[in-house]
């Protein structure tokens, strides 16, 4: 199948309307990017149109990343980290951003959770729910010590 090809200003409107369906990443419009053929200049040329125009702002991006995955998907802040560096974000932002989350939100979230996982651990002794519990939490991206504290 022949690729259709596509003027410039389309595959500028294009990605525009890929900015606005959902804030975008740098890295996710350049992978984006690839599915044309542009030179680097137009490459270019298109990444300071869209942060110009603020169709493209990493915190933007960062900051609402880090609440569907905290809010919709009850994901820890190391998974969270992990996902926001395979897509190029600063450790730095990341970081700055976290405040996107209420940490009584966060302590409620790990204890809503431990308790839905505990309570369905059946057969076994209580300190294998406790450890079986634990180690779904940490796979879930939350620390340690947070989830320690729950405990105490």
């Amino acid at each position: 199948m022949e690729k259709k090809s596509y003027t410039f200003e389309e595959i500028k409107q294009k990605l525009v309307n890929y900015c606005v369906y959902q804030d975008r990443c740098h890295a996710e419009v350049e992978q984006k990017m690839r599915e044309f053929l542009l030179i680097d200049e137009a490459k270019e040329e298109i990444i300071l149109f869209l942060l110009k125009e603020n169709y493209l702002n990493e915190e933007r991006f960062t900051r609402s990343y880090i609440r569907g995955k905290f809010y919709i998907k009850h994901w820890g802040k190391n998974k969270i980290k992990m996902n926001l560096k395979q897509k190029q974000i600063s450790e730095r932002l990341i970081t700055s951003c976290f405040d996107e989350i209420d940490d009584s939100d966060y302590e409620k979230t790990i204890r809503k959770i431990f308790e839905g996982y505990y309570s369905k651990q059946s057969g076994l002794k209580e300190y294998q729910k406790k450890t079986k519990t634990i180690k779904y939490l940490m796979s879930k991206g939350f620390e340690y010590e947070k989830i320690i504290d729950i405990f105490e």
